[in-house]
């Protein structure tokens, strides 16, 4: 079975949004992710801060990119939802721990903030939905 179709086939909350709205909203939030974030990595490697202030993000990163194959890969709605919480965590470590030095990083991850937080319940109540 086409990944595409076992999506589709799953049970979802009458409030999910349609399959194909995910593409152009993780567009742009990678397009932001990556500005923001490069800033981080910039700061921290260039030495202004210290290199830890760049972990919550690597590990934010690391888990993001990891959602898409436990997701569609294994087709584990367990496994996505324990790493969309990890996505979530790290992401809120991340802004609070920038938020004293760059407040516009935060400011510009609010729509990636709300998007996470949505994406977390909406990965739960699909998981718990099609046990």
């Amino acid at each position: 079975m086409k990944t595409k179709d076992w999506y589709a086939q799953l049970k979802k909350p009458a409030w999910a949004p349609p399959a194909w709205l995910f593409g152009p909203v993780w567009s742009v939030l990678y397009l932001i992710i990556a500005i923001s974030f490069g800033f981080v990595f910039w700061l921290a490697f260039t030495g202004p801060v210290s290199a830890w202030l760049a972990l919550p993000f690597a590990l934010n990163l690391m888990f993001n990119a990891a959602f898409t194959p436990l997701q569609f890969g294994l087709r584990s709605n367990a496994l996505a939802a324990v790493d969309i919480t990890l996505v979530l965590g790290t992401l809120i470590w991340a802004l609070a721990t920038i938020y004293p030095i760059a407040p516009w990083v935060l400011y510009a991850n609010i729509a990636y903030l709300i998007w996470v937080c949505f994406a977390t319940v909406l990965q739960y109540t699909i998981t718990a939905q099609n046990r």
